[in-house]
């Protein structure tokens, strides 16, 4: 059990049933799911960058990821209907938190001139999405063996049913949201 996963268990889930008087702890939102998606495809050599890309959200993710394909014809960015053009992994259970804790503690602190994510991200379901720039903030990541950067999306899949009761979640786990005071994190982490 990782370190995030049992702090949730033990310290975030009685915290916010008793903040949110939730009559039932399978009430308590949790993550259900994280799923990180990377497209490439409008590089010129795009087999080799889906090669490359699929090898570092390997690295990354400690799972294999999927090929993904496009789904209608855009001839402005030289796409056909069912070429392959990005990947994707879904996380769950002990690698999500696993990635959840990399991700926290060790990539966003590395981002350059990050000041915190932005807490407009959330979906109606209570799902939250970002981007990231540079694959190489992830410490699995051998700067000198890149031969070209990539960006992803993480999307946060939790059992919310409200944007408040996600970014209540997502701020207890220690999402550094902009906008949060040190202080703020502090409290929560």
């Amino acid at each position: 059990m990782s370190v995030l996963e049992k702090t949730y268990r033990e310290r975030i889930r009685p915290e916010m049933r008793a903040a949110r008087g939730y009559a039932n702890v399978n009430e308590v939102p949790r993550l259900e799911k994280v799923v990180i998606n990377c497209c490439v495809g409008s590089a010129p050599d795009i087999k080799a960058a889906l090669e490359e890309a699929m090898t570092d959200l390997a690295a990354i993710t400690g799972q294999r990821p999927v090929k993904t394909k496009a789904k209608k014809s855009i001839s402005n960015f030289k796409l056909r209907k069912g070429q392959e053009i990005g990947c994707k992994v879904t996380l769950r259970g002990r690698r999500m938190y696993e990635f959840v804790e990399r991700l926290i503690w060790a990539a966003l602190p590395r981002v350059r001139d990050f000041r915190g994510l932005s807490p407009h991200g959330f979906d109606k379901m209570g799902n939250y999405t970002f981007g990231i720039r540079d694959h190489t903030v992830f410490p699995e990541i051998e700067i000198e063996n890149v031969k070209r950067m990539f960006g992803f999306d993480v999307t946060m899949v939790t059992t919310a049913r409200s944007v408040e009761e996600a970014r209540d979640l997502l701020a207890r786990i220690g999402l550094p949201f902009a906008g949060m005071r040190r202080e703020q994190r502090a409290a929560t982490a």
